[in-house]
């Protein structure tokens, strides 16, 4: 049983990090072609904590499905909440710089926030479908 939600986790880092990272790969191709600079929309800066963070609340989630199995959705919620407060932190101070969030910047965080939270919200109902199958 442990094993097995380790390896959920494991194979839902591993898809998370291919996933953001052809994204954002892709993503970078095509600001490029639109010649905007992607560094002027925090590209890079939008997919690594998007990723880390990611990361981070899987791993909580992971450490903590058995000790509070009945909050694990209060704990994916305040997940949510914790990578929105980073973006208030460090993305929002320079997008509205002018007064303005453009559509770049706007979907430059988006972008990667989403994929991130598919991927962690089909690894916490893998974690919670393992850890109640094995409780029957």
């Amino acid at each position: 049983m442990r094993s097995t939600s380790r390896k959920i986790l494991l194979n839902h880092i591993l898809l998370l990090l291919i996933l953001l990272g052809v994204a954002g790969g892709l993503h970078f191709y095509v600001l490029q072609r639109l010649h905007i600079e992607p560094e002027s929309v925090l590209l890079g800066r939008a997919y690594l904590v998007n990723t880390i963070a990611a990361i981070l609340i899987l791993v909580v989630i992971y450490l903590l499905r058995k000790r509070m199995f009945s909050q694990i959705g209060f704990l994916f919620l305040a997940g949510s909440m914790f990578k929105f407060l980073l973006f208030f932190l460090l993305f929002n101070p320079t997008y509205r710089s002018d007064d303005i969030v453009t559509r770049p910047e706007f979907i430059g965080f988006f972008i990667p926030y989403c994929l991130s939270l598919i991927i962690e919200t089909f690894a916490v109902s893998k974690l919670l479908k393992e850890n109640s199958d094995s409780d029957s």
